[in-house]
């Protein structure tokens, strides 16, 4: 800022002033603004499943007929008859399955905000005045 006084004051009635000023204003504005952050998860899922199926069977069947027939000393009848039936049967299933899934995410993000401004203005201003009676006069920009 500067001052020019101009005037003068010789002491009588009569009084002659003036003043003048001017300057200039410099000033700056700087803002940030920054903001970072991030986000992870993770999932997983299994399942196993088993199923199992016995079966048994079994079956015999067993038939018999013996005759035995004695006359005299020189008669002999013998018969025999037999059946003999056997079955077995077996069954054996067996399932077996196993399902997974699994997953994750992760994201990452920033963010800057920058904001600079620069404001410069300048005045002037003057003012003067004449002794006496005289009028007062004002002068700026």
């Amino acid at each position: 800022m500067s001052d020019i006084d101009t005037g003068s004051y010789d002491g009588g009635n009569d009084v002659d002033y003036g003043h003048y000023e001017a300057g200039q204003e410099h000033d700056a504005l700087d803002q940030l603004h920054q903001a970072h952050g991030s986000e992870a998860d993770y999932n997983n899922q299994y399942g196993v499943y088993e199923n199992d199926h016995h079966a048994a069977e079994s079956t015999d069947f067993s038939q018999g007929h013996h005759v035995e027939y004695d006359q005299a000393p020189a008669v002999h009848y013998e018969s025999d008859d037999y059946t003999n039936y056997s079955h077995d049967a077996s069954v054996d299933d067996h399932v077996f399955a196993a399902e997974g899934s699994e997953n994750s995410h992760q994201a990452e993000f920033g963010e800057l905000d920058a904001l600079q401004q620069r404001f410069d203005a300048s005045f002037a201003q003057g003012t003067e005045f004449h002794g006496g009676d005289a009028g007062l006069g004002v002068a700026s920009s």
